[in-house]
């Protein structure tokens, strides 16, 4: 017959222990591409204000 019992669940819960490790691994990778992404849309911000400042300084100095 079977070497397992009828009320044997290992594979289920082997099953759904290895789910939430991938479950888990996931959400960490979409939370570190959502960080890098949102640190990325601050370096651009960040850049594009500086290069207006600076536009904005060379202009007042030429007109001087």
């Amino acid at each position: 017959m079977s070497d397992q019992d009828w009320y044997d669940d290992s594979a289920y819960e082997n099953a759904a222990e290895q789910s939430h490790r991938v479950a888990r691994a996931g959400w960490t990778a979409i939370l570190g591409v959502s960080g890098l992404l949102g640190a990325a849309a601050i370096a651009a911000a960040v850049v594009c204000v500086a290069s207006a400042a600076g536009m904005i300084y060379v202009v007042m100095t030429a007109t001087r």
